[in-house]
C-alpha cells in the first residue's frame, strides 16, 4: 500500500465510528457534517477493501475484519498523540489536578483513606472525584473522560492498558455472638444466615435470582463446585453495608479480607477462615491508551499500586 494515499483523519474517523457504530453521532462527535463522515466511510472501505460497518437488524455492525482493526487504530491514533503532545515534568507538589476515577465499594473501602493520606503530603492540592460503576462505561474510560477505573474486571477491551493493585482473599465477618462460631466449619457456615454482596461491574445492575449461582459471584460458585448452596437473606451492592449488617447475631458476610481486616478492632465482631476454598480476587486499575503517557497519570498510577502493596505487606505481617 501506498502510505501517501493513508490520510490520518481517515483513521480518526474509523475510531470513532467503530466506537458509536452510529455515522450520525460520529458525525456529531467529531464535529462534522454526516455526508462529510459519509464520504470518509467510502474512503475507508476503499482502503482496506472491506465494508467495515454493515447496516443489519441491529443498526451498523462491524466486520471481522472491522473488529481486527480497532485495537490496531487506537493504537496509532495514542502513539500520534504522544507524539504531538508537548513533554511536561509533573509535580505533584504543586499540581492542581482533579483526576476522575471510578471505583467500586471495594476499592472506596480499602484504599481511598490511605491514599488520601499519601496524598495529604505528595500532593495536597490534587482533588480526586470518584465516581461509581453505574456512573460511566467502557467507552468514558477508553476516551479518557475518567482517568481510571479500580474494579475487578472478568474481561477488559483489548485496547486498555492495566496494572494489578493486590491479590486478596476472603474472610467471613460476623458477631461476636454468633453461634456458629462454636465449631465453624462447612456444616456450621451452610446452617448460618448470609449477607451476598455483589460483584459490582460497569453500567447499570440487575436484581439477583439465588437459584444462578454463576451471577452470584465467587462465593457462591465455589460452592457450587462441591454441590452445596448457602442461604442468602440480604442481598447488597455495599461492602460496608454488609460488614454492618454482620453485627447482628445470626447473619455472616463472606467478604474480601481486605474490607473485613478494617473491622479487625471492633470486639463485637469475629473474622474467620472460610470452611472452603475460594478463588482469590485480583483488585486492579485499567485505563486508556490515551493516557498511557501522560506524566501526571503515571505518577498517579505508580502512588496506587505502591500503596497497594504497601497494604498487603502489612497485612501479611500481622
Amino acid at each position: 500500500m501506498n502510505l501517501s494515499r493513508v490520510d490520518l483523519n481517515l483513521l480518526v474517523y474509523l475510531d470513532v465510528l467503530l466506537r458509536e457504530k452510529n455515522v450520525t453521532r460520529a458525525a456529531e462527535q467529531l464535529g462534522i457534517t454526516q455526508p462529510a463522515l459519509s464520504n470518509g466511510l467510502r474512503r475507508l472501505r476503499e482502503l482496506f477493501g472491506d465494508p467495515l460497518l454493515v447496516r443489519t437488524s441491529e443498526g451498523m455492525t462491524p466486520t471481522e475484519r472491522a473488529n481486527e482493526l480497532q485495537p490496531q487504530v487506537r493504537g496509532i491514533l495514542a502513539s500520534v498523540e504522544k507524539a504531538v503532545l508537548p513533554v511536561a515534568e509533573f509535580d505533584a507538589k504543586t499540581s492542581t489536578r482533579v483526576f476522575r476515577i471510578m471505583a467500586t465499594d471495594y476499592a472506596e473501602s480499602t484504599l481511598l483513606a490511605p491514599l488520601l493520606n499519601d496524598l495529604r503530603d505528595a500532593a495536597p492540592d490534587i482533588t480526586l472525584d470518584i465516581l461509581t460503576p453505574s456512573d460511566v462505561s467502557f467507552q468514558d474510560l477508553e476516551q479518557g473522560k475518567i482517568d481510571m477505573a479500580i474494579n475487578r474486571f472478568d474481561q477488559l477491551p483489548q485496547s486498555f492498558h492495566q496494572a494489578t493493585v493486590w491479590r486478596d482473599s476472603f474472610s467471613c465477618l460476623m458477631s461476636a455472638d454468633n453461634p456458629v462460631l462454636e465449631n465453624f466449619d462447612l456444616e456450621a457456615y451452610l446452617q448460618g444466615n448470609h449477607i451476598w454482596v455483589s460483584k459490582t461491574g460497569m453500567g447499570v445492575g440487575r436484581g439477583m435470582n439465588t437459584k444462578d449461582p454463576q451471577r452470584l459471584g465467587w462465593v457462591d460458585e465455589a460452592l457450587a463446585e462441591s454441590g452445596h448452596t448457602r442461604r442468602i437473606r440480604l442481598f447488597t451492592r455495599h461492602y460496608q453495608v454488609a460488614a454492618l449488617l454482620a453485627s447482628q447475631p445470626d447473619l455472616i458476610a463472606t467478604l474480601p479480607t481486605q474490607v473485613a481486616r478494617l473491622h479487625a478492632e471492633d470486639s463485637r465482631l469475629a473474622i474467620r477462615k472460610p470452611p472452603f476454598m475460594i478463588i482469590p480476587i485480583e483488585l486492579k486499575i485499567a485505563w486508556s491508551p490515551l493516557l498511557q503517557h501522560d506524566p501526571g497519570h503515571i505518577w498517579l498510577r505508580r502512588e496506587i499500586v505502591d500503596l497497594g502493596q504497601r497494604i498487603i505487606q502489612e497485612t501479611t505481617n500481622r
